[in-house]
């Protein structure tokens, strides 16, 4: 099993420090989960005020798993992935498109081509 942790627009990104640079590496989750949009509906528009976030984790932490969630599409994905983003969440994107798998794959395209 993975676990991760979230931090929502509101929260700055140096909360994470102390749980991320735990010792005891049993404790330490596995991805953080940076939302790009404020969390409880679908549809919001694409935050991308909060990928200096995505940015500064990636920079701090190179291998960890970090994943956006909120605003995701094909219009959205390249500044998720080029700040840093290796793990994507699509909700309105993928089920508002005709091609849900074309959009998904796009979307894995985007993020694979950075790694």
């Amino acid at each position: 099993m993975l676990a991760g942790i979230a931090i929502k627009p509101d929260t700055p990104v140096d909360v994470l420090w102390d749980i991320l640079d735990n010792p005891t590496q049993e404790e330490v989750p596995d991805m953080v989960l940076v939302m790009t949009v404020h969390p409880g509906f679908g549809g919001q528009k694409f935050m991308a005020s909060e990928l200096p976030k995505v940015t500064t984790l990636r920079q701090r932490y190179p291998n960890l798993n970090i994943e956006v969630d909120g605003g995701l599409s094909e219009a959205t994905i390249d500044q998720a992935a080029d700040a840093g983003a290796n793990v994507i969440v699509a909700g309105s994107a993928v089920f508002g498109a005709k091609d849900p798998a074309d959009v998904i794959a796009k979307l894995r395209d985007a993020v694979e081509k950075r790694r």
